[in-house]
């Protein structure tokens, strides 16, 4: 018996260590060897992590080779106690697994790890490290380009904060007294002028092309296409455009799950395309652009689209809508945005599995501060759109801003999400039927909100001369009503120390440093929040 066991646990390693060889690694087959496929995870992130290892996409590195490794030992400690044998003491089978393997085992998983790096950063100039050896003397080292440095995320936050700090000591300089010589106001212009030129060099250093997440797709999406027996193809543009990399990291999830559902609930069969009068193959396109200060990225595909009846009929059988009213198309397809929400008739490997778009939704607006809008109709495709921040979020580090006076207080709105400033007269200001506040700005209404009166002081904004500043929330705007607007600066943003948010029902985002004083930053996105119309009957995302 215990011969039997090792033997199927030697097999595993052997499969695990094949695995680490390999230079694109397809890992499904060692994740439902040990198990792993069959597990009941009540967390979406956590099943996505096994999906993407299973598809490829996660690299194969020591870390993960040893941990398999382990657990293949563990497989081989309950069988052993299933069948009440004892371990075997000393550096038996246990030990020889976990033994580092030589160079020979570790020259391929590095390579293709480097080969996998290479692929989404793109060519690189090689440094002189990389030349194969010469017998003459070696040219000297000052002549060798070197194209691109690796630096650590954390060194690259810490240049970040410092480059706050030396802006807002220079704020202090700055602001110090109002007779100064003209030397000395030359000498604070060039160093603003520096400073300006060190934060957009830092800004740089974080992009990275789309490109590094786009390209792997190709290998997720044609391993989902052997699964399903669908034919279809991969379209990418705009891989050019560059984010922040904190955001290319965080979108890599929704961009899987979003493929995924493409593949199995928008593309049909071969069979039925053609019955449906389409190309045998279907097509899947992922497009990103500029549009102002955002990026806009969307999935689409030419599947059987979305019905918004079956859409809404199924949200009633669950449970997550009701009314005899059936509100509009554009709210009935957000309901698949709700958590529990699925479509699929049975369990599958890539679907059914109780991960919802809410996953996605999740983490497009809390984590990548963006929008996520659906469209489509019955047999003509279904679009998924991401609006997301070209740069870092507007609620952290050096950002341009507006600085406003509401009552006593001092006001910090990110210039990002600022449309204009008008100053509205009297007779532009209505009140709705449902006390609401609305205004008239060039010919278009929007939602008035006084700050003050939001944030406890209602006296404030009443004056003749208040002003409105414009804001937007995806395609949503509102005007936000101030006492003045005192100038546009750049504020160093950081967050609360303590869930100010969990305490007060406050619409803020942090506060801001502006030198001699500080500011708290006002989150527009909640603030303008409670001013969207929503027609009868119409369901919460």
């Amino acid at each position: 018996m215990r011969k039997g066991i090792e033997e199927c646990v030697d097999a595993l390693q052997n499969c695990v260590l094949e695995l680490e060889s390999r230079a694109a690694p397809d890992a499904s087959e060692v994740i439902s060897r040990l198990g792993l496929a069959h597990l009941k995870l009540p967390a979406p992130q956590v099943i996505t992590l096994l999906d993407m290892f299973a598809d490829g996409l996660t690299p194969v590195n020591a870390e993960i080779a040893t941990a398999l490794l382990g657990l293949c030992e563990a497989h081989k400690r309950l069988l052993l106690a299933l069948a009440g044998l004892p371990l075997r003491s000393g550096p038996q089978a246990g030990a020889e697994t976990e033994k580092q393997p030589g160079p020979e085992a570790e020259t391929p998983a590095a390579k293709a790890e480097t080969e996998e790096q290479a692929l989404m950063s793109g060519p690189e100039v090689s440094g002189p490290e990389t030349l194969e050896p010469r017998t003459e003397a070696p040219e000297p080292r000052a002549q060798a380009s070197i194209a691109s440095v690796r630096v650590p995320t954390e060194r690259l936050n810490r240049l970040i904060e410092l480059v706050g700090k030396l802006m807002v000591g220079f704020a202090v300089v700055s602001q110090a007294g109002i007779n100064r010589e003209v030397s000395n106001v030359a000498g604070l212009r060039e160093l603003d002028a520096v400073i300006g030129e060190l934060q957009s060099e830092v800004d740089a250093i974080r992009l990275v092309p789309l490109k590094q997440l786009f390209t792997p797709m190709h290998r997720l999406v044609k391993g989902l296409a052997q699964k399903t027996g669908k034919r279809l193809r991969l379209e990418i543009k705009g891989e050019e455009i560059a984010l922040d990399k904190s955001i290319v990291e965080d979108l890599n999830e929704p961009l899987v799950h979003l493929l995924r559902n493409a593949v199995d609930h928008g593309l049909e069969a071969p069979q039925e395309r053609l019955a449906a009068g389409k190309p045998e193959e279907g097509l899947i396109r992922i497009s990103a652009s500029r549009k102002g200060e955002s990026a806009v990225i969307e999935v689409s595909d030419d599947g059987r689209g979305l019905d918004p009846n079956a859409i809404w009929a199924k949200a009633v059988e669950k449970g997550l809508a009701a009314g005899a009213r059936r509100p509009d198309d554009s709210e009935v397809l957000r309901l698949v945005l709700r958590p529990g929400f699925s479509m699929a008739q049975e369990v599958t490997d890539l679907s059914g599995r109780g991960v919802g778009m809410d996953a996605v939704r999740s983490v497009v607006k809390d984590v990548l501060a963006g929008e996520l809008d659906i469209s489509g109709s019955p047999g003509q495709g279904a679009r998924f759109t991401l609006t997301l921040p070209l740069r870092r979020s507007a609620n952290e580090g050096i950002v341009d801003a507006l600085v406003c006076r509401a009552g006593d207080g001092t006001f910090i709105i990110p210039s990002r999400d600022v449309v204009e400033i008008y100053v509205p007269g009297e007779n532009e200001v209505t009140e709705l039927p449902d006390g609401r506040e609305a205004v008239d700005v060039r010919g278009e209404v929007h939602a008035l909100l006084r700050l003050g009166e939001r944030l406890g002081n209602p006296a404030s904004g009443s004056g003749p001369g208040a002003q409105a500043v414009v804001v937007r929330s995806g395609e949503f705007r509102a005007a936000i009503l101030v006492d003045e607007v005192l100038r546009q600066q750049q504020v160093v943003v950081t967050g609360f120390t303590v869930p100010v948010q969990d305490i007060f029902s406050l619409p803020l985002a942090g506060y801001g440093m502006m030198g001699e004083s500080d500011a708290l930053v006002v989150d527009t996105e909640t603030l303008i929040r409670t001013a969207r119309p929503r027609p009868p009957g119409a369901v919460r995302p």
